[in-house]
């Protein structure tokens, strides 16, 4: 029986303030029947195969992604694209995911380090600890017998050669080779590759070959001699950059003894080089074409291909033609390119729209982190995001970014163990490190404890069938 002041005061706040919420008893039930009450809101994740990557939000589940076990049915194409402002935590993303990436046996990365300081990139730290070399290209060091690529290396084929020439004089000049410019660098390279057996050829008997041409090749077309010379002379001065100007010992040479493209992880340092300049593009082809004639076999091996500031290829048309081509050895050879780009208008509204277009249509993984809200609005429509998405990115904490798997978006938390932490935070202040020490702190930590501790009641309640209060 129900005590009569209890009664009473029940009436009287009924009365002054309308009818109160009655108050329910808790419910005594097991877990497997308490499953029929909390009913699932998350969305499905991308199955339990592959790389940790860290927990989605809204469930607290651990959220898993590997681009090879996802190929076919639920990814077309296993290209990644990673978006965000500096300082929102896209460095510690790339390390930790070629790090676990690494744990698998059939695996193998190279990265292209466009940052740096102290003389050294930015994964310079991750190379030490596996016992790899970086392959450090600075035209500084070059001349004292550095790092060297030759564009006209014997691995490559003879028509990797040429498409190779033709694009680092594309780039270097701001557009297409004419027929005639064309034809005098054919004839050269043709004539150098048939002439020069008993050492590798290098860009200095091609220069040499403009600059000279031999009177067969003005005979086949029927021109005189002095025409093929004017043809490729603009060509012999842009490779002549390579030769003696400040590109001058990188390229210019027999390619390096002892690059070892077997190794698990392969860097290619290009923090020496100037981010803004024409040097770049420059290099991304030569390392593109170097790395597709060299490096990517049909040996069941998953490659994967991670570029920083990856807009320096997006913008150029030559170069971002190149490397669609390699992205489509993406299907055949197991190969995943992975783009890193601080803002999409970078590239969308570049030289090279269409090639961007193309470019962002092969990836079909885009992981989205936090950008003001002009730039989130854009990249939504871009992209083709849901509004939810694109409302929440300008709100996002450094760690936290939307992640679009083939129409399956998610918001996911990053973490970092502490096994990784000393090798994906430095105290380098050129990198995003700055900002992301401050995730390795309360931060991080608070997000690792609560993660441990959803795990914890997740054993509790689903392992075996005990008695828990529901209210």
């Amino acid at each position: 029986m129900r005590d009569p002041l209890s009664v009473l005061t029940e009436a009287f706040t009924s009365f002054l303030f309308g009818k109160v919420e009655t108050t329910r008893p808790p419910v005594r039930t097991s877990t497997g029947q308490a499953q029929a009450v909390y009913l699932p809101t998350a969305a499905p994740g991308l199955g339990d195969s592959g790389v940790i990557i860290g927990r989605e939000v809204y469930s607290g589940k651990g959220y898993i992604y590997d681009p090879f076990q996802l190929y076919g049915q639920q990814l077309p194409a296993p290209h990644w694209l990673v978006l965000g402002e500096s300082g929102n935590g896209k460095s510690a993303l790339e390390k930790t995911y070629v790090l676990r990436q690494l744990r698998f046996r059939d695996r193998q990365v190279v990265v292209l380090d466009a940052q740096g300081e102290d003389g050294v990139g930015e994964w310079n730290l991750i190379a030490q600890e596996l016992g790899i070399t970086p392959i450090r290209l600075d035209p500084m060091a070059a001349l004292d017998m550095g790092i060297r690529l030759n564009p006209l290396d014997p691995a490559i084929t003879t028509t990797g050669q040429l498409a190779l020439l033709r694009t680092i004089i594309e780039v270097a000049m701001g557009h297409g080779l004419d027929e005639r410019s064309g034809f005098a660098l054919k004839v050269a390279h043709a004539y150098v590759n048939e002439t020069i057996l008993d050492r590798q050829p290098v860009l200095t008997d091609i220069v040499e070959q403009l600059r000279h041409p031999e009177p067969e090749s003005a005979e086949a077309m029927n021109v005189a001699i002095d025409d093929v010379r004017a043809w490729g002379l603009d060509v012999a001065l842009v490779l002549d950059r390579l030769v003696d100007g400040d590109l001058r010992g990188m390229f210019d040479g027999p390619t390096t003894v002892g690059i070892d493209l077997d190794a698990p992880l392969i860097v290619f340092d290009l923090s020496h080089i100037d981010r803004n300049s024409i040097a770049m593009p420059i290099l991304m082809a030569i390392v593109g074409v170097w790395l597709e004639h060299t490096w990517i076999r049909p040996d069941r091996k998953k490659r994967i291909f991670l570029v920083e500031e990856a807009w320096h290829i997006i913008n150029s048309p030559f170069v971002a033609q190149l490397f669609q081509r390699l992205l489509k050895f993406g299907r055949r050879l197991g190969l995943s390119f992975v783009a890193v780009v601080h803002h999409l208008s970078d590239v969308v509204d570049g030289a090279a729209a269409k090639e961007a277009a193309a470019i962002l249509k092969m990836a079909s993984t885009r992981t989205i982190y936090a950008q003001k809200a002009d730039e989130a609005r854009a990249t939504g429509r871009v992209l083709g995001l849901p509004r939810w998405a694109v409302e929440i990115i300008p709100s996002l904490t450094p760690g936290i970014a939307v992640w679009d798997v083939n129409g399956n978006v998610q918001v996911v938390k990053h973490l970092v163990t502490e096994t990784e932490r000393p090798l994906v935070f430095t105290d380098r202040a050129m990198t995003e490190s700055s900002a992301d020490r401050d995730l390795t702190d309360d931060a991080l930590r608070a997000a690792e404890l609560e993660a441990e501790e959803r795990a914890a009641a997740f054993v509790e309640q689903h392992l075996g069938d005990s008695e828990t209060t529901v209210a």
